[in-house]
């Protein structure tokens, strides 16, 4: 299984003229009207204007038939399932009722979808989808974390994770609930287009580029008031991003939040679900993975600049967490000189 928040840069950014990338919503009776809107934002608006990539998405079904959605909404495929076979990937939006059964065509289609390689992706309930096309079983996956014991009980052959917002196993991905469904979406923007190609859907969205940690932090359970401290936490957090070329310590930045490091530590990783620690690694790969897209700084510079002290070891953390390095993520999502924010 790769790491949910491993980007592996398998693909390269689209060259002026290029073909745009075609995405495929999979759909049928009984899917999430709000994860059609999620994978429509992303991939069906067009903001080649502002540097974004050209996609290509087509709603695709069993039949031309309207297909109804909760709330009275209905959804209007453009393309048959034979149009799988051209898509760079396919998405499967959650459903309302996790146990619909989807047509036997679709279940057919997305096996043959795999089989041919493309990447296949699920949002919440979506992966209930998958389970019942047998592309789930002997693998690992997730869904919302109320929904990760029906998941078990019903496809009991499905590996499923309790803690992730997505992760991948085979070429095939799986998120949690809602919001990780948008998480999802900007990481496969992120994988297949790079950094600042999901940044900006991101601006546009007024959303995250990228989360860190697992739905754990989601789970119902009581809030303790010591842990509603958020603005000071907040404002720590600005600080470091402002910081990220210095040295930072937990200690430090606890002294900044008027706390002990324990404590500081403690409350971070529950408003965060991630450690100070791997939260500013996250952080200084984001702006490292920025400056090498945006700029044809040197590899020693681009390394202080996003706080990592040496080449040697931003290009370790690259090879850790991006499975990549530092010079074969500029090859292939670098743009240098030639991007005018880069000036």
């Amino acid at each position: 299984m790769a790491d949910p928040q491993r980007a592996q840069p398998d693909h390269h950014p689209q060259p002026p003229g290029a073909a745009p990338y075609r995405v495929a919503l999979v759909a049928f009776p009984g899917i999430r009207a709000f994860d059609v809107s999620v994978i429509t934002e992303v991939w069906g608006t067009d903001r080649t204007d502002r540097g974004a990539p050209a996609f290509d998405l087509r709603r695709v079904a069993a039949d031309p038939a309207p297909v109804p959605l909760r709330g009275g909404l209905t959804l209007h495929a453009d393309r048959a399932l034979s149009w799988l076979r051209r898509a760079d990937l396919v998405v499967v939006p959650g459903l309302d009722d996790h146990l619909t059964t989807a047509p036997a065509p679709v279940l057919d289609a997305l096996r043959r979808a795999h089989a041919h390689g493309t990447p296949l992706a699920a949002l919440c309930g979506g992966a209930f989808t998958l389970a019942q096309a047998g592309l789930l079983d002997g693998r690992r996956a997730i869904t919302h974390w109320n929904l990760i014991d029906l998941l078990r009980t019903h496809h009991p052959r499905v590996d499923v994770v309790p803690d992730a917002l997505f992760l991948e196993d085979h070429n095939i991905w799986t998120a949690a609930g809602t919001a990780a469904g948008i998480d999802l979406c900007l990481h496969l923007v992120r994988r297949s287009h790079g950094a600042e190609a999901a940044a900006t859907i991101a601006r546009s969205m007024v959303t995250a580029p990228f989360r860190t940690g697992g739905q754990a932090q989601f789970i119902e359970h009581p809030t303790p008031p010591a842990d509603r401290d958020a603005d000071t936490l907040a404002a720590v957090r600005e600080h470091a991003l402002r910081h990220l070329h210095e040295p930072l310590t937990v200690a430090g930045l606890a002294a900044r939040a008027g706390m002990a490091p324990r404590t500081f530590a403690r409350h971070f990783t529950a408003a965060t679900g991630t450690t100070p620690l791997r939260w500013l690694l996250d952080q200084r790969l984001a702006a490292a993975q920025k400056l090498l897209e945006r700029t044809d700084l040197p590899m020693p510079e681009v390394a202080r600049r996003a706080g990592f002290g040496s080449e040697v070891t931003m290009r370790q953390h690259f090879a850790s967490r991006l499975a990549t390095s530092p010079r074969a993520y500029r090859a292939a999502f670098g743009t240098g000189g030639n991007n005018p924010i880069a000036r």
